[in-house]
């Protein structure tokens, strides 16, 4: 599943590509017919995210709210010579079209119109975002100090903090040292503004470069990433193998319904 630092780069390719200018949106597909009329031909104002969720913003106060989920994407295309757009391949759920891109969303989990004020219903069941300029860390924090659920669950848990993903919570708690099955109310202030520092670079980064980027210079040898074009990690999908810095296994156990990977020695 995407993590929120591919939601807020979309969103800015979004708005880039069709912000401040009408947007021809369609569905292929025929499974967001009516959604797509009712934004088709009307000017797309921005694009904005919130952890795991994409907002676009439409003239009139609709909005096309997409969840990717699990198998969600979305495919980009410059408009051929004359403006035709390409065939589509596959099932595309929305299609929009602009005056020099166009975007095919396939496969998400959510695409529907919304009306702006529901964004904020949407909103109050989710956490601080990390990558937000107004994100505040406290709600967060204080969840995390009153459960008695591991962090390495509570880390995973969108309405404590939106956005992270498997990968950012294994990478961030082996960074930090941490025992994933600690207790939240274990966790101390200090432990979790040093581990929302690090994670708000993190995701920056991630935004950035388009890639999640956790490993340092000096750890990052031997073999390479378990497979090509994913993430050089410490521990996510390194079941088995070395720790980067110790040298230890690699384990990984099932927690809440995910796969989770730490070092038992660098985390104990």
């Amino acid at each position: 599943m995407p993590e929120g630092h591919t939601l807020h780069r979309l969103a800015r390719q979004h708005h880039r590509r069709y912000g401040r200018a009408p947007a021809i949106v369609s569905s292929p597909q025929g499974r967001f017919v009516d959604g797509a009329a009712a934004v088709t031909g009307r000017v797309f104002k921005k694009a904005s995210a919130w952890g795991k969720h994409l907002f676009h913003h439409y003239e009139g106060g609709r909005v096309v709210h997409v969840h990717l989920g699990l198998y969600g994407t979305f495919t980009e295309w410059p408009l051929l010579a004359g403006g035709t757009p390409p065939l589509p391949v596959g099932q595309v759920r929305m299609r929009i079209v602009g005056a020099e891109y166009g975007t095919d969303l396939r496969g998400p989990t959510v695409c529907e119109v919304i009306e702006e004020p529901e964004i904020a219903d949407i909103v109050a069941k989710l956490g601080p975002d990390p990558l937000r300029a107004d994100a505040d860390p406290a709600p967060a924090y204080r969840r995390i100090s009153k459960s008695r659920r591991p962090i390495g669950a509570l880390l995973m848990d969108q309405a404590v903090i939106a956005g992270v993903g498997n990968v950012y919570r294994s990478e961030l708690l082996f960074r930090h040292r941490v025992d994933p099955f600690r207790l939240g109310t274990s966790i101390t202030a200090d432990e979790f503004a040093e581990m929302w520092t690090d994670l708000v670079a993190l995701m920056k980064v991630g935004v950035r470069r388009g890639k999640i980027v956790v490993v340092l210079p000096e750890h990052d040898h031997g073999a390479p990433s378990y497979r090509q074009g994913r993430p050089r990690t410490y521990v996510y999908r390194r079941a088995g193998e070395p720790c980067r810095v110790c040298g230890t296994s690699v384990r990984t156990v099932e927690m809440e319904g995910r796969n989770l990977f730490w070092c038992p020695n660098c985390q104990s």
